[in-house]
């Protein structure tokens, strides 16, 4: 045998003849048999028993079985009778039951059963007893019977058997009809404050495009965005104003399209106000949704621990989710974006004492599992709103307003006059041209001629009004029971919001105070300097780190 055959025989023994894929398996490659053909031997197999060497089955085949199961019926009276029935009076105190827990706005639904709930939810559709109403009407008394050639009723069906049912009848559709009247002017937000029956008849004015800031397509494409994208909103209010300043549309919108998003006020602002205000709106807000009192301030917030704290049991609450986003929403200029960036205890978002700066909404970390989202100012369309209302919102930008001199007594009837004259230290004006004129030239703000400027100084005193230096609120409902005692605010001198309250004015009373004199009437004068700069550092650390943070007292306090 030649030396080429014997390589040749040693190559095929090793196996290294031919491409080296003799051993590779392609998955898939099966020419004889295909998944058809797979699945019918399987079930050839599977349907033949085992047995052993004497012919006994040792295990069936499937569906081959025949040991019965041990069970029983049970000997009683309710297999045989309707075993789905419930009473019209359990089905409705159950409904009643129902309502009263989804309208809680401190209740929260985790989880949903898989019931049918359509008799239950039946009756939350407005429309949903009419359209039965009207489907067993149809099927009772068909058109061609009612109308026509062919018709059987001779007079009028009617629901009620006397005349005082009627008149009851005719009064319960009045009263109807007056609600939705009152629930138009809400969500048209006018506040409560004018009268729809007064408007009537009455043609309105063409307005300056400027009044119509916060209402375009583009604002409202972002504030739907934001919506969308949120589990918690938190609607920002001015504790100035905080009815005027509700987008009711948007809650009617989140309470019927979105009920399963959590809705949260939060109260800003709040160091413009005094305390007894500021608690009287969060204890009126409240019977809605959870409200809660904030003052925005980098390094010195009021608040920032509690809305923490409620983000983080949202958080816990869905802990089903990765991470829960909170949506910001809520007029112009009330300080949405501040919110966040105390929250954050940085500046993350551009902010201005102007309206308008946040153009488009943007996300912000704050934790692993809590998202922020800001979202520019919307104002919803309103045409009971003057224009007065619009501006001294703050919704519009004050030096594109023409004629800023015609909303200045809309400012003195909404402040005190004592305030104006501590604020500006004037005194001895009789209406609001003389107000500017006399403001005008103690400052120096003269045109050609001596003349006083009263653009430059109605946009002044507009722009004090909206930051906060003149004191002005809104005062908050009460109760029919509650006892009203009298606000008076800050002492409205130019600059005291940054000023801080001395501990040793607090502590050192006159002689009339150490007698045990002191009345009601003493402590409604006493005035509102804001909240201290140490006495939110508690809270807002307690939030983040737990860490307590002391008060230091300064050089001139006395300790008391």
């Amino acid at each position: 045998m030649g030396t080429g055959k014997k390589e040749a025989a040693r190559r095929e023994r090793q196996g290294k003849t031919g491409d080296g894929m003799a051993n590779v398996r392609v998955k898939g490659e099966n020419f004889y048999r295909n998944a058809k053909k797979i699945r019918t031997l399987n079930m050839f197999k599977d349907g033949r028993a085992q047995r052993n060497a004497s012919g006994e089955i040792t295990k069936a085949a499937s569906y081959q079985s025949r040991e019965i199961p041990n069970a029983r019926i049970e000997p009683n009276r309710k297999w045989f009778g309707n075993t789905r029935v419930i009473s019209q009076e359990a089905l409705s105190s159950f409904r009643e039951a129902v309502a009263e827990r989804a309208s809680d706005p401190y209740q929260v639904l985790l989880k949903t059963n898989k019931l049918p709930m359509s008799l239950i939810r039946d009756g939350q559709a407005p429309n949903g007893l009419k359209q039965h109403g009207a489907k067993i009407a149809v099927e009772a008394a068909p058109f061609s019977d009612t109308f026509g050639p062919k018709a059987q009723r001779k007079r009028v069906k009617l629901s009620v058997g006397t005349l005082d049912e009627l008149a009851g009848e005719t009064e319960k559709m009045h009263d109807t009809y007056l609600d939705r009247l009152e629930q138009a002017k809400l969500l048209s937000g006018t506040s409560g404050e004018a009268d729809s029956a007064e408007h009537d008849g009455e043609l309105t004015s063409a307005r300056e495009p400027v009044f119509s800031k916060g209402q375009s397509k583009r604002i409202w494409n972002e504030l739907y965005k934001v919506i969308d994208s949120s589990d918690v909103v938190i609607h920002v209010l001015d504790a100035r104003d905080p009815e005027g300043t509700r987008c009711r549309s948007v809650e009617k919108y989140i309470r019927e399209e979105a009920p399963h998003k959590h809705l949260i006020f939060v109260l800003n602002k709040c160091d413009l106000v005094p305390t007894g205000v500021a608690a009287s709106w969060v204890r009126a807000l409240s019977k809605e949704y959870p409200t809660l009192a904030f003052h925005a301030s980098i390094n010195n917030s009021f608040g920032k621990g509690s809305l923490i704290q409620l983000l983080r049991q949202f958080s816990s609450l869905h802990s089903d989710r990765k991470q829960i986003s909170v949506g910001f929403i809520g007029y112009p200029n009330t300080g949405k974006s501040s919110i966040i960036n105390t929250l954050r205890k940085k500046k993350v978002c551009t902010v201005a004492p102007i309206p308008g700066e946040t153009k488009v909404w943007q996300y912000i970390t704050l934790m692993k599992r809590i998202y922020l989202i800001d979202c520019p100012g919307v104002v919803p369309p309103s045409n009971t709103d003057t224009e007065e209302d619009i501006l001294l919102r703050g919704v519009v930008r004050v030096e594109n307003v023409q004629n800023p001199e015609q909303y200045i007594p809309g400012v003195l009837k909404r402040t005190q006059r004592k305030h104006i004259e501590r604020t500006y230290e004037i005194k001895n004006y009789t209406d609001a041209v003389d107000f500017l004129s006399i403001l005008a030239r103690k400052g120096g703000r003269l045109l050609k001629g001596g003349e006083p400027d009263l653009d430059g100084v109605a946009k002044m005193v507009i722009n004090d009004f909206l930051r906060g230096k003149i004191p002005w609120f809104t005062p908050p409902p009460h109760t029919p029971g509650e006892k009203v005692e009298k606000l008076e605010g800050r002492e409205g001198r130019l600059g005291e919001i940054t000023r801080k309250r001395k501990i040793s004015d607090a502590g050192n009373n006159g002689p009339e105070d150490d007698a045990g004199g002191s009345s009601l009437e003493n402590s409604d004068d006493d005035t509102f300097d804001g909240f201290d700069d140490d006495g939110d550092d508690e809270e807002a650390e307690a939030g983040d780190s737990g860490n307590e943070a002391k008060a230091s007292p300064e050089p001139g306090d006395a300790i008391g």
